[in-house]
C-alpha cells in the first residue's frame, strides 16, 4: 500500500474531505457511491462499481428485478448464446 502523505481530521460528524488529487486520480464525482471496508486495523475506500452477479464483468451491466447482469450474460439466459 503506498502513502500519500495526506494527513485530515475527522470532523464532529465524521466525516473526512478526500483531496481533489485523490478525487481526480480515482475519477471520484459528486454524489459517487463509495465501499467502505475494513482489514485488520485499516480502513480502505473504493469507488463502489457494479458489476455482473453471473461473472463480475463491469462492462455494459444492467439491472434487471433487482440485479446487475452484463449483456453477455443476459444474452446466455435468453438462448442467444
Amino acid at each position: 500500500m503506498k502513502s500519500t502523505g495526506i494527513v485530515r481530521r475527522v470532523d464532529e460528524l465524521g466525516r473526512i474531505v478526500l483531496p481533489i488529487e485523490l478525487r481526480r486520480t480515482f475519477d471520484l464525482n459528486v454524489k459517487d457511491a463509495i465501499e467502505i471496508y475494513t482489514d485488520n486495523d485499516m480502513i480502505i475506500l473504493k469507488k463502489f462499481q457494479r458489476t455482473c452477479v453471473f461473472c463480475n464483468s463491469a462492462e455494459d451491466v444492467v439491472e434487471y428485478k433487482g440485479k446487475t447482469v452484463c449483456s453477455e450474460c443476459m444474452a446466455e439466459l435468453k438462448g442467444e448464446k
